[in-house]
């Protein structure tokens, strides 16, 4: 491969974001606490989750979702224990 053809193609990979998405999926794969036994399964998980979703604030909102339904079940119950006769 011919160094203009090279340039060229980095260029495309750059203008494309794969280059930032293949950085992403890495550097999340390095933050990883515990590295999984099957590096490139996790990367072909993670890689097609980046294009177009953001990980973080769908983690964030699911985390927010289940403090807020443990919050409505204790209520429900409370409603439930004043409701039932003693």
């Amino acid at each position: 491969m011919q160094a203009v053809e090279k340039e060229e193609f980095r260029n495309y990979l750059e203008k494309s974001g794969v280059i930032d998405a293949l950085t992403k999926v890495l550097v999340g794969l390095y933050e990883e606490h515990e590295k999984p036994s099957d590096a490139l399964d996790w990367i072909k998980k993670h890689l097609g989750s980046v294009i177009g979703v953001d990980i973080d604030a769908l983690k964030k909102e699911n985390e927010d979702l289940k403090k807020a339904n443990a919050e409505l079940t204790q209520k429900v119950e409370e409603l439930n224990k004043k409701l039932t006769p003693a």
